[in-house]
């Protein structure tokens, strides 16, 4: 069996080939590529929120508009 052909189960009624994930990542990463600087900014600081309160402390940087 081909690597790509090897199945991952998701919950329990999910079930993806492993090349069906790894075409999904590809999509994924072209979308974000042709966001606009300010729309990837504006992510950045999400996760930025996202893991100060996970950690309790961290960096997040201002936006003004």
């Amino acid at each position: 069996m081909k690597e790509d052909e090897k199945k991952i189960i998701f919950d329990k009624d999910k079930i993806l080939r492993r090349g069906e994930i790894f075409e999904g990542k590809e999509r994924f990463h072209k979308e974000q590529a042709k966001l606009s600087f300010e729309e990837k900014i504006k992510i950045l600081v999400k996760l930025q929120r996202i893991a100060r309160s996970i950690k309790g402390k961290g960096i997040v940087w201002e936006i003004k508009e």
